[in-house]
């Protein structure tokens, strides 16, 4: 299946790379106006990280203190029901998060943290430089944050059970408080499974595509780079979403499937770097021990 899909993108972007080679990536241009077509997926792939990144400072480390909590510090009657909550935040579907964002969430980010960023910071840090509007890459990255923390969670909490009593009481016997046993005592022993779970939320972070549809922005060319957190942007997936109905010609066509085939290649490189991650944590784990 994965090669099927990779020949179809393949074959559906060699139109655009014909025409523009190697700078279909690297420009900024998007005219879809036949017989001046001219196009560039850059915007769309720094939209692309800079959402994801900002999901993962946000949600990784919420998500790690939900599994520690739950695994580590709640008691069973507290744990099991948080467990359960958190795991239900992965059954609502993407476009309910998308139309929560977008007539609720949004107004309480602007008004409570943009808006507080902006007026303290606008003048000396050019991050926040820009006067927010509430649709942006930064809600966008928030609101992602919260869709992968019952994904990143929930395998964090499942790693985190494997781990042997025994470390901890050995971590207890030596008088370590409870934070300095999940410290030294668990999270040596878990770290690669972290990463994987880590890398799982990016990889839905980066393909997430109606939600960030609706509350990234939707500008194209030029406008679509973001200069600020508060900047309006846009994703591969969603400009593919957006435009892919009225694809006006087959140029067009060829370069929102090229938009697909940088999307695949930029999924599977985060998994490949996950696999890669994990192994040499494991090797190094395994050398420790051995010594």
């Amino acid at each position: 299946m994965v090669g099927l899909v990779a020949f179809s993108v393949a074959k559906g972007s060699i139109d655009i790379f014909a025409k523009e080679g190697f700078n279909f990536i690297t420009q900024s241009n998007w005219d879809a106006v036949e017989g001046r077509e001219s196009f560039g997926a850059f915007p769309y792939i720094i939209g692309t990280l800079l959402s994801a990144g900002i999901a993962m400072l946000i949600g990784v480390p919420i998500s790690l203190g939900i599994a520690i909590f739950i695994s580590e510090i709640a008691p069973p009657r507290i744990g099991t029901p948080l467990a359960f909550l958190s795991e239900l935040l992965a059954a609502v579907p993407s476009i309910i998060y998308g139309l929560w964002a977008l007539f609720v969430f949004r107004f309480w980010v602007r008004d409570l943290v943009e808006k507080p960023l902006y007026d303290v910071f606008h003048a000396s840090v050019p991050f926040f430089a820009k006067t927010p509007f509430g649709l942006d890459i930064f809600t966008a990255g928030v609101v992602l944050a919260i869709m992968i923390i019952p994904i990143v969670s929930s395998i964090c909490r499942e790693v985190m059970k494997v781990v042997p009593n025994s470390q901890r009481e050995a971590a207890y016997s030596l008088g370590a408080t409870r934070w300095e046993t999940v410290r030294m005592a668990v999270f040596p022993y878990v770290k690669s499974g972290l990463v994987g779970a880590s890398m799982l939320g990016l990889g839905r972070a980066v393909g997430e595509t109606i939600l960030v549809t609706m509350i990234i922005g939707n500008v194209i060319g030029p406008n679509a780079i973001p200069t600020t957190l508060f900047s309006q942007g846009q994703t591969l997936a969603s400009l593919v979403a957006n435009e892919f109905n009225e694809a006006s010609s087959d140029l067009h066509l060829s370069a929102l499937i090229a938009l697909g085939a940088i999307l695949l290649v930029l999924t599977m490189g985060i998994n490949v770097a996950a696999r890669i991650m994990v192994k040499k944590k494991i090797k190094v784990q395994s050398g420790a021990k051995s010594q």
